[in-house]
């Protein structure tokens, strides 16, 4: 039976909550009449390129797509294409291929269907075209340039993002990065024969939050050799203005900028957009124009923002003092744009953003769930909008806090509702159900959050399916958090920075009756004690053991804080519940335990742990993402840990780990409940496949 051991739940930190698209506007617009759509609106679409005419009719000969067009239609003008990543296949962020008619039908495929590449779970990024050039009276066949996560990495906290070609003519795909590098946003010179890559060869990844400093390389297209060698330190995202030319984006102090170098003259690069604004993600013009995003003005995310603070598209001419083209101010000025691409010359620049014109007006976004292709067939995978996704013990009901942490939402045969509201935004979250189906009772936190230094309570709301919307406060001050009840549903371990002193230290602790807490006869029992942090604590199927994730290990040379903001050096341990003396770190990230996991979760056999983790470290430019500036990390993805069930001592440094998700996003926290997502017995598992209506009175 297909996901015999259920299903993964989890959100996709700060993912837009409409669908990106892709549109275009001349490189003067006047109206925002003049904005084209440019694919057919389904999924989520967004990094798109321009498919040269001849290298479309290649494609076109391939059986999926000979039938939609001839070459005559191409030379005509009748038909072009575009590269670019949807999710509309199972979910997963995969390269696509749109053929666009004059008629303005506009068809997609999956790139995977046309060419029969890898069609496992991973992730795809920057497509676009190389070749077509004459070697002798020999033409370089065509190929499609792009980015995938298909193979490991050889060692934790590395990207596994390679840069890989696959010949359109004969549908061979080779890798271009080297064995052991990891390579980010390949961009494909005007004659077709380089490409430039941001990489972070001789230097690796070490968790770098915003401002990834990777270097940049050239390579040729077609081997041997591909003569790859750094041309640029410090640099991300290059485009070509020419053979010799690239521009490229750079943060320098406080603000990124986007910068223009000759690499056949061995001069200094020079900036080319102005200081104190931010301007990212260049996509040349020409060998003096770029498009690049800008933020003329900065925001915080409690920001009503002005038009100067939204991200916008702009071209800039390097040779030239006057002011810059604004390009979607004139369409959409209170929307942000993403990650520019050339059309025609430069006569209509592309980009994406969200689309505004599914919003209604409403109290909320409706929440949607995705299911996702996983890459165990024994466990379903979804991803939703909600935040700290909570199943029942017995699989029928679901509940979440809104992304504002202000609403409890329940999701049960009764449909999908709010049953629990704050008054005000970031006041509640992590839900977790008692894991006595009978009783009917969440717990969460209120108070905010990732803040150690102020009071936060765990509270429980008794009869949550009926709406009563009553609580219950179960802790007595400091900052308290991650419940998870034993078994029975009697007993309720906790985080708390109890006896933490000025540091604010969180360690364990247990109530030994989890309906009256530290009221009444209720008795607080300290399950761990040190100067470090415990937290993300969860008690095992069999109520043997408790998980956790903590700092215990972290080296005390290393820094306060990890880029800035948690301490870092996070790894999973196990507890027996009834002996502290015995713990056992299960996994850690990197080799020098710095990194991130987090949120361990048992499956319900016992045999699995779950977890958010930094393993494959970043896997796309963060800069270049929505509503990054405002997020907490670009990177987390969902992994499972197999472990002994019966003796705790075999789990002790797990060597081997299954990545379950591949993408852009911070994917946390995972849940794991035993039904499967087709089991007609989980009521929830229907929003599944609930049409996509969102509304809210406060985007556009």
């Amino acid at each position: 039976m297909a996901e015999k051991r259920g299903s993964i739940a989890f959100f996709a930190t700060y993912k837009p909550p409409v669908p990106l698209d892709i549109f275009s506007s001349p490189a003067s617009p006047a109206t925002s009449h003049d904005e084209l759509h440019m694919t057919d609106g389904l999924s989520s679409n967004y990094n798109c390129k321009v498919i040269p005419p001849e290298a479309l009719k290649t494609m076109l000969k391939r059986p999926k797509l000979s039938s939609q067009a001839t070459e005559a239609v191409v030379d005509s003008g009748r038909v072009s294409g575009l590269v670019f990543v949807s999710e509309r296949d199972k979910n997963l962020e995969t390269i696509h291929i749109a053929l666009r008619f004059t008629k303005k039908v506009v068809e997609v495929f999956s790139f995977n269907d046309v060419y029969d590449t890898y069609s496992d779970v991973r992730m795809e990024d920057s497509g676009c075209i190389a070749g077509g050039y004459m070697v002798g009276n020999r033409t370089i066949d065509h190929s499609l340039v792009y980015v995938s996560t298909m193979e490991p990495a050889k060692d934790r906290r590395e990207p596994w993002t390679a840069v890989y070609k696959t010949n359109l003519n004969t549908g061979e795909t080779k890798r271009l990065t080297p064995s052991g590098v990891s390579d980010l946003s390949p961009s494909v010179s005007p004659s077709g024969r380089k490409i430039a890559v941001a990489s972070f060869q001789g230097k690796g990844w070490n968790g770098e939050i915003e401002d990834l400093q990777t270097d940049i390389f050239v390579m040729n297209i077609d081997k041997p050799p591909l003569e790859r060698k750094r041309v640029i330190r410090n640099g991300g995202w290059p485009t070509w203005g020419s053979d010799n030319v690239i521009f490229f984006h750079r943060k320098v102090g406080k603000f990124w900028g986007v910068f223009r170098v000759d690499i056949s003259s061995g001069d200094e690069p020079v900036r080319v957009t102005p200081d104190g604004i931010d301007a990212i993600t260049p996509a040349a013009i020409n060998e003096t124009k770029v498009a690049v995003a800008t933020i003329r003005q900065k925001s915080t995310f409690k920001d009503v923002r002005v038009e100067a603070q939204y991200r916008h598209i702009e071209v800039f001419d390097s040779t030239s003092s006057k002011n810059s083209i604004k390009i979607t101010q004139m369409t959409r000025p209170k929307t942000d744009h993403f990650n520019p691409f050339v059309i025609d010359g430069g006569k209509r620049i592309g980009y994406h953003c969200c689309r505004s014109e599914l919003l209604k007006h409403g109290d909320d976004i409706q929440r949607n769930f995705h299911k996702l292709q996983s890459p165990n067939p024994d466990v379903g995978l979804f991803s939703m909008s909600g935040v700290f996704p909570t199943f029942s013990k017995d699989g029928s009901k679901l509940a979440f806090v809104d992304n504002e942490f202000k609403e409890v939402w329940l999701a049960d045969s009764q449909g999908l509702r709010v049953v629990y509201e704050m008054k005000d935004a970031d006041n509640i979250f992590s839900p977790v159900w008692n894991q006595d189906p009978q009783k009917d009772l969440l717990y969460v936190c209120v108070g905010p959050s990732f803040n150690s230094g102020k009071t936060l309570d765990i509270c429980a709301i008794p009869n949550v399916s009926s709406g009563a919307r009553q609580r219950r406060k179960l802790t007595r001050g400091f900052n308290n958090a991650f419940p998870s009840t034993s078994p029975d549903g009697k007993k309720l371990v906790f985080r708390s920075t109890k006896d933490g002193g000025k540091k604010n230290y969180k360690n364990l602790y247990i109530m030994e009756d989890a309906e009256v807490g530290e009221y009444g006869d209720g008795k607080i029992t300290r399950l761990t004690n040190g100067p470090w942090i415990d937290t993300h604590c969860q008690w095992s199927p069999t109520g043997d053991w408790i998980v956790f994730s903590s700092t215990r290990d972290k080296p005390k040379t290393a820094p306060e804080t990890d880029n800035g903001l948690d301490p870092g050096y996070f790894a999973v341990f196990l507890v027996k519940a009834n002996d502290p003396s015995v713990v056992i770190r299960v996994i850690k990230s990197g080799d020098n335990i710095a990194g991130h996991v987090n949120h361990p979760f048992f499956s319900p056999d016992g045999k699995s742990i779950a977890v958010t983790a930094d393993l494959a470290a970043v896997s796309v430019d963060p800069i270049s993402l929505p509503l990054f500036l405002h997020s907490v990390r670009p990177y987390g993805d969902i992994f499972i840990i197999d472990i002994d069930s019966n003796n705790i001592n075999k789990n002790k440094n797990v060597k081997n780990f299954k990545r379950i998700t591949h993408s852009r996003y911070e994917n946390s926290p995972p849940t794991w409940t035993i039904f499967a997502t087709e089991d007609p017995n989980a009521t929830w598992n229907l929003l599944l496949n609930d049409p996509y209506t969102p509304t809210c009175p406060c985007i556009s």
